[in-house]
């Protein structure tokens, strides 16, 4: 006889699911996680923030608690509530414990903490927050979600892979007791019930343009890819519907390495699928320009003001312009993060110069011998870019970024050929604004009152983040799902 009665279900089995059953199944319960498509190991991410792991702590690596909660409310202009930043900030650090002695351990990786956070101006101040899984610091584990998975099952959990959320199912006070889901491949009905409460870890919105056009119309016209097509916002929805209440404005990440063919008209053009679509070396600060050739802003500045920036510019795309003496001097630019030029980075400079040719085959890439001849091929006024580049070769010469003020490092010419150029967008990782929540992780009414037998973590959760993503706090977004995913699976037994 099949088992309707959990203690707790859990939606979703990615990052913020699966430490969310772990936790509750440590304490015992009866834990079911359902899940909409047939697999989820592959969605954990590397690069995940912390402050005061154990990692942390063996690399010597501090951060000031109170700077970075003031970094990130100034950085959101205090629209996030504190409470939860301070939350993060307290409880980081046990969830990456957990992570690397109950799970990482026992099947050969561990925790490697990153302790560079180099930045010079305001505009890039960093932390270094990043723990990555490794088993031989060289590489990343890309598949330890299966052991998270593995170690999940070990403590009971049931996982339902291909059911789809349909609606919460609650009780006549309101209390939700329970889900109603569908079967993906025989579109079956069935109901489960959760005798201490739902958790929703089911993510953001960014692959339904609908909820697109009404919560967040600006981000389709800032990205030019999404990199979750799972993201369907049906989470958020099903809580609606019993009276939660969400975030009032738009909170996203996004990444400035969206490459386009030339000529591409931003307003129709909206890829979702699971190819990576990242031209990495976009995130590197060279000169870039508008579509009418001209430099309009700080290239050496987090990836998301990019995008912000090209609101207002024409066509909401801009080209990046490079030559081959730049790809020989990447180190130069001393990027954080997933950027990085080598490992805990994505490429290391062979890396970006074989990408570079691999979107010259794909004719994204376009090279000339000439800044004219490349202007043509990019379709830019070949006057007003020679302009450009010419002021910008004198302004590397100089030392000092007179117009818009770039660190002097920074600051490299574009003087002898071949050159290069690619049109760039924003790549869409995932919507982060969300359901209202408190500090147990208990989604919220309009009234700001517990929903009874209801929770939230990870992308479907809000108050944490608002507008452009901070970047310089290193896998914050992994983080904030992973650390709240177990909290929400400790607090629904409390």
């Amino acid at each position: 006889m099949t088992q309707t009665t959990y203690d707790v279900i859990v939606v979703g089995a990615a990052n913020a699911g699966g430490f969310a059953a772990g936790a509750a199944a440590e304490k015992g319960a009866k834990v079911l996680v359902i899940d909409k498509k047939s697999s989820s190991d592959h969605l954990y991410r590397n690069t995940i923030a912390s402050v005061d792991s154990a990692a942390q702590k063996r690399a010597g690596v501090h951060i000031d608690k109170r700077e970075l909660v003031e970094f990130l409310s100034a950085f959101a202009q205090d629209n996030v509530d504190q409470k939860l930043l301070w939350t993060w900030v307290n409880h980081s650090g046990e969830a990456m414990d957990w992570l690397e002695e109950q799970v990482l351990k026992t099947n050969g990786d561990h925790l490697h903490a990153t302790g560079d956070a180099y930045y010079e101006h305001l505009i890039n101040k960093a932390f270094p927050s990043g723990n990555e899984v490794t088993r031989d610091e060289k590489s990343w584990d890309q598949g330890w979600g299966k052991y998270v998975i593995q170690k999940d099952r070990d403590l009971g959990v049931t996982f339902k892979y291909r059911t789809k959320l349909e609606n919460l199912l609650t009780d006549a006070q309101n209390r939700v007791v329970g889900v109603r889901v569908k079967d993906t491949e025989t579109n079956a009905i069935s109901e489960f019930t959760a005798t201490k409460g739902v958790i929703l870890c089911t993510g953001g919105y960014g692959a339904n343009e609908a909820l697109m056009q009404k919560w967040a119309p600006t981000l389709l016209q800032k990205n030019t890819y999404t990199q979750s097509p799972r993201d369907d916002g049906s989470g958020q929805l099903a809580a609606l519907a019993v009276g939660a209440a969400r975030d009032d404005e738009p909170a996203s990440i996004i990444f400035d390495r969206g490459a386009v063919p030339v000529g591409t008209n931003i307003d129709d053009y909206y890829v979702k699928d699971w190819k990576s679509h990242q031209f990495v070396l976009g995130s590197y600060p060279l000169l870039k320009v508008n579509l009418k050739g001209e430099r309009f802003f700080n290239e050496s500045a987090p990836y998301q003001f990019a995008m912000n920036s090209l609101r207002h510019q024409p066509g909401h795309l801009e080209v990046m312009v490079w030559n081959q003496k730049t790809m020989d001097n990447l180190q130069q630019f001393h990027t954080l993060g997933c950027s990085r030029l080598g490992w805990p980075g994505i490429f290391g400079a062979d890396g970006e110069k074989k990408l570079v040719q691999q979107y010259l085959e794909k004719g994204y890439v376009k090279q000339a011998d000439s800044i004219e001849e490349l202007a043509h091929k990019m379709q830019l006024p070949a006057d007003q870019l020679q302009k450009t580049v010419a002021r910008y070769n004198d302004l590397c010469a100089a030392g000092e970024d007179q117009d818009f003020g770039k660190e002097s490092y920074r600051m490299f010419p574009v003087d002898g050929g071949p050159y290069y150029a690619v049109t760039l967008g924003g790549i869409l990782l995932a919507t982060l604004d969300g359901l209202h929540v408190n500090e147990r992780m208990q989604v919220l009414d309009r009234n700001a009152d517990p929903i009874q037998g209801l929770y939230a973590a990870g992308n479907c959760a809000g108050g944490f983040f608002w507008g452009a993503y901070p970047d310089r706090v290193p896998g914050l977004t992994a983080s904030h799902a992973v650390t709240f995913g177990r909290l929400a699976g400790q607090t629904v037994l409390a």
